[in-house]
């Protein structure tokens, strides 16, 4: 006898869903829900927290003019200026009471609220209301209810300073709480005048504030913006970077599988060069041989990862310093009047070395034509003892405004120092007096050993031969 059981599932709709009492109801509670505690965040939670506004830094085009005093004190300014809102809602209210110990009193009342955005932004608006009602009562004016004109203009100051202290939603909230307060005040308190100013101050603030709303928006896309295009630069600079270490390690990898695969060929022909070598030296030429195939076949499995698909290994050799009037003939067919310098006694240099001098040419010369077009151009080379000097020196452009931007500036440059690094060598590369540009690169080439002669050699021959 076999006994099933069957487990009951239940759904959100079926009747006997134990949790169907704790979940919202409908869409508008949860939105209501959501919107009580976005009031309680911005205006009510830490309402009376310290804020104080710092001061402005010194930059821009009008305070980093200045200087001395006039630029510490101007980095005041925006405290200066709501300071002296707070001073005209200050002679707005006395005046409107005829001044007088109670015109003190009630321009205080719209002073305080107005000085107070400089310290504790969201704490001023709710001392705003405050003095509004406190105003309304102690004044005398059977025309403006409820604001009276020194509060009238005190509150709209301290809308638009706390709305440009906070964000766009704390902004509607206090919209929303100013146009409930103007309500109430009319419905229930407002007999006995004959005029209400409810609806000029929802439409003066609603004003200020989406106009304050819409610089909020466009600060914070610039600096998204800002941002995204730091970011973006950084990556391309990264990618320029990997690119170019991956030429340096594909042309390191043919300059070095060449090498390796004449080493291995002269190793396995060497003993046939001589007759009837020696088995120490065949075994030796063998050793050699395997050596240089193991190193080869580990190279290509190593450094042909950098390869992408699509690459074919060159079937000319990398260029050399001894193509390099070549490449000045392509520049000067392009524009560029290019002239050649060469110092010291010319010498074959490491593949490696030749190869590196011929990019940072090219590379130069290619700024030169991007960055300074029409100007005219200098390359130096200098055969030295400890190595091989190279000087790209550009003047200025004769028409700055054919110069167009370009999205890569300062990447070929990046390059040109990863393979001067890569030989230990030292690259500076500056703008010049006159306007131009100067690439300055050193690359270090040893000097070859050179065979030791010991001086009980010959006499050691000598005795051999003797005996």
């Amino acid at each position: 006898m076999t006994e099933t059981t069957q487990t009951h599932t239940a759904h959100p709709g079926d009747p006997d869903d134990s949790f169907e009492a704790y979940r919202p109801r409908s869409p508008e509670f949860r939105a209501a829900v959501e919107a009580l505690r976005g009031l309680r965040q911005d205006l009510i939670h830490d309402a009376f927290a310290y804020r104080p506004l710092p001061r402005k830094e010194p930059t821009g085009a009008v305070l980093g003019r200045l200087k001395g005093r006039r630029r510490e004190y101007a980095t005041w300014y925006r405290h200066a200026v709501v300071g002296a809102g707070g001073v005209l809602a200050l002679l707005i209210a006395s005046a409107d009471n005829g001044g007088g110990s109670l015109g003190a009193v009630l321009g205080l009342l719209a002073l305080v609220p107005v000085l107070m955005t400089l310290v504790r932004p969201i704490g001023a608006f709710w001392l705003s209301l405050a003095s509004t009602t406190a105003v309304a009562l102690l004044g005398s004016s059977y025309d403006d209810w409820p604001w009276l004109p020194g509060s009238f203009a005190s509150h709209l100051m301290v809308l638009t300073v706390v709305a440009i202290r906070t964000r766009p939603r704390t902004a509607a909230w206090m919209w929303l709480l100013t146009a409930a307060y103007g309500f109430v005040a009319e419905t229930a308190f407002g007999w006995g005048h004959y005029a209400t100013n409810t609806a000029p101050m929802l439409v003066f603030s609603a004003i200020i504030l989406l106009t304050i709303t819409v610089w909020h928006i466009r600060r914070q896309a610039e600096e998204k913006v800002t941002a995204q295009e730091t970011v973006t630069a950084h990556e391309r600079s990264r990618r320029t970077l990997l690119e170019e270490r991956t030429t340096i390690a594909r042309e390191l990898h043919d300059v070095v599988a060449h090498h390796m695969s004449v080493v291995a060929i002269q190793a396995e022909a060497a003993p046939y060069r001589v007759e009837n070598p020696p088995p120490e030296l065949e075994k030796a030429f063998a050793t050699i041989r395997e050596n240089a195939v193991a190193a080869l076949t580990e190279l290509r499995r190593v450094l042909g990862v950098v390869r992408a698909e699509d690459y074919e290994v060159p079937d000319a050799p990398q260029p050399t310093l001894a193509e390099l009037d070549g490449l000045l003939a392509n520049v000067r067919e392009a524009g560029l009047d290019v002239e050649k310098g060469v110092t010291g006694a010319v010498r074959e240099l490491p593949q490696g070395v030749e190869l590196s001098a011929y990019r940072i040419v090219q590379e130069a010369l290619s700024n030169t034509l991007r960055h300074a077009p029409g100007a005219s151009a200098r390359v130096e080379v200098g055969y030295v003892l400890g190595g091989l000097g190279l000087r790209i020196v550009n003047g200025a452009p004769p028409n700055p405004t054919l110069i167009k931007p370009s999205p890569g500036a300062g990447h070929g440059i990046t390059g040109m120092r990863e393979r001067v690094t890569m030989l230990n060598g030292e690259m500076t590369a500056e703008a010049t007096r006159e306007g131009g540009y100067e690439v300055t690169v050193f690359l270090p080439v040893p000097m070859a050993a050179e065979p030791a002669t010991s001086p009980s050699a010959p006499v050691r021959a000598a005795d051999e031969g003797g005996a």
